[in-house]
């Protein structure tokens, strides 16, 4: 039955969001019911895609990502992929009217890992930004509001902005393996062989007023959406916290991580929060 196929679909969905991250993980369960399964898609369609062009050294990441891009508009196509991932998503993007802009600008972000190392102008690096974490925001976003065109346009700036400013704190706290393993500098303008405070302060101003930004939107979002969305910015302010009060030769060389009774804590923080209305 095509019914039971899809439900295994998206149960591997949410088991790639599991296995490739505790903290969204988390947050997606603070989601209602009701969308869960579509927010686990997307990310295994984003997260998959990423892996490509991060992690299969050994393989022909060119053919690969072509290749997961052409078998994507197949399903889009067909109504099917024998891909769980890519048939989960399809149906996400179906229900909730994704546009194509957005998975086109996202792939087209990854594509670049394969060929640019270092974003040296303000515009390159907003381009990559927006590629790879404002339309994943977008997408989610369309979820959120059930795919109703005027409340995404009321809350699209916001979910951008948590988008870049999810996306930054990732390139800070990956920041040693980012240069080392793959040889890439997403922040114009930083010299990461002589990283030092005046470079991290930069960095991290530009983030706080990302989150500023986002958090108006966070509080208009349906109530479906609100708690979970809620629950990732409260980690991700953690760790934010976290690497402004960690020496930046320090952050050159480890990588920052929030421990899993630190997320808890943080969970149940967010919960009162919520609960009181707070937010």
């Amino acid at each position: 039955m095509k019914s039971l196929f899809d439900a295994v679909s998206f149960k591997c969905s949410k088991l790639v969001t599991k296995s490739y991250s505790s903290s969204f993980s988390i947050a997606v369960k603070m989601l209602s019911p009701s969308i869960r399964d579509a927010i686990y898609s997307i990310y295994g369609f984003v997260r998959f895609a990423d892996e490509i062009v991060d992690s299969f050294h050994d393989y022909e990441k060119e053919y690969l990502i072509d290749d997961f891009e052409k078998e994507y508009y197949k399903a889009m196509e067909l109504g099917i992929s024998l891909n769980p991932i890519l048939n989960s998503f399809q149906h996400t993007v179906k229900e909730y009217n994704i546009t194509d802009d957005l998975v086109q600008a996202f792939l087209k972000s990854m594509k670049l890992d394969l060929i640019k190392s270092t974003y040296n102008t303000q515009t390159e690096y907003a381009d990559y930004i927006y590629g790879s974490a404002d339309v994943v925001g977008l997408m989610c976003l369309k979820v959120f509001v059930s795919g109703k065109e005027h409340k995404y346009e009321q809350l699209k700036e916001e979910a951008m902005r948590l988008g870049s400013a999810f996306q930054k704190v990732n390139f800070l706290r990956d920041l040693k393996d980012d240069s080392t393993i793959l040889n890439r500098a997403y922040f114009p303008g930083i010299n990461l062989n002589n990283f030092n405070e005046d470079s991290k302060e930069q960095i991290i101003k530009e983030i706080e007023e990302d989150f500023r930004n986002a958090y108006q939107g966070i509080v208009k979002l349906p109530i479906e959406a609100k708690f979970g969305v809620y629950t990732a910015y409260v980690y991700y302010k953690k760790l934010l916290k976290k690497l402004k009060n960690t020496p930046s030769h320090e952050i050159g060389n480890s990588r920052i991580r929030v421990s899993n009774y630190t997320k808890a804590g943080l969970l149940a923080q967010s919960f009162v929060t919520y609960k009181l209305k707070l937010v």
